[in-house]
């Protein structure tokens, strides 16, 4: 039989362990920032986020290398500009983004998920919503501040070409008259391309497959319509090449700047087109921005509910 003995000490009484805390919870008294300081937060956080700011070096890399090597090649031409006195740059502002439209598709094919993407997989879409932040907000953020990354990305070479042209004293008015139009033509290609991309990243919540099917979206119009017109102007049907440029976002803009900006048209033939097909260009670029950002409004709507 088990014999029971007692260690000398009693158990303390339950109301010895008992213990109230005054943590002293209290309304906040500070200022109401509201959904205008909220959206330029998140368009902030955004924008930094497109060149990997705020966060691990790993994802600051691609963004970062592909800035430098669009820079690069407009360093080397105003060298070249520079050591051979030459009295004009090797290539036009408004040619230069149509040159480096791969790497300009790859960046947008890289950040345009990582933008919307993480949001959709960890489900915190709602989140976002559930502070004065309205869809709307998120909507204008977002795409604002992919566009912007993209106006940087553009308009960095560009700069780097006219200060070059200045150095190499080439003539100041033929020079910023080139620059300014190289400006409108990188900030259309800028909002088309932010558009295109954030409504294709915005149906998965996979940043691999967003990735993939940006670069597809990119590559494949281009491949289909820059054989289109080849063919078409092979066969002398030399009238159809600037219609099927509307096919395609880089042979959209392409079309718009060799319309209304003196761009030389990179179309087979150097054919482009009209200021009455220009303004065709014009207004379907328009209407895609503006039917990006509604796509992704009705998106956002349901994401959020």
């Amino acid at each position: 039989m088990a014999v029971e003995h007692s260690t000398g000490t009693s158990a303390p009484a339950p109301g010895d362990q008992t213990r109230i805390h005054n943590i002293g919870y209290r309304s906040y008294d500070g200022p109401r920032l509201g959904r205008a300081y909220a959206r330029r937060s998140l368009y902030s956080q955004s924008l930094r986020g497109s060149y990997g700011l705020g966060r691990s070096v790993k994802s600051k890399v691609l963004p970062m290398l592909l800035f430098v090597v669009m820079c690069v090649p407009a360093a080397i031409m105003v060298a070249v500009a520079v050591a051979t006195k030459a009295n004009a740059l090797p290539l036009d502002y408004t040619r230069y983004a149509i040159v480096m439209q791969a790497v300009i598709s790859l960046y947008v094919a890289s950040q345009a998920p990582q933008s919307v993407s993480r949001d959709l997989r960890f489900k915190t879409v709602p989140l976002y919503f559930s502070r004065p932040i309205e869809t709307a907000d998120y909507v204008r953020a977002k795409f604002a501040a992919l566009a912007s990354a993209l106006f940087i990305l553009t308009a960095g070479p560009l700069l780097v070409l006219y200060v070059g042209a200045l150095l190499a004293k080439l003539d100041f008015a033929d020079q910023t008259k080139g620059f300014a139009q190289g400006l409108v033509s990188v900030a259309l290609l800028s909002l088309l391309f932010a558009g295109i991309g954030l409504v294709i990243a915005s149906f998965t919540p996979r940043r691999g497959f967003g990735i993939a099917a940006v670069i597809a979206v990119m590559t494949i119009t281009y491949g289909a319509v820059s054989t289109l017109q080849a063919i078409a102007d092979a066969q002398g049907s030399s009238e159809a090449v600037p219609w099927i440029g509307l096919f395609s976002p880089i042979t959209l803009i392409d079309g718009v700047q060799s319309a209304f900006l003196g761009a030389t048209s990179a179309f087979p033939g150097g054919v482009g087109p009209s200021n009455a097909e220009g303004v065709v260009y014009v207004l379907l670029a328009l209407g895609l921005i503006a039917a990006s950002y509604g796509l992704l409004m009705r998106r956002y709507k349901k994401v959020g509910l």
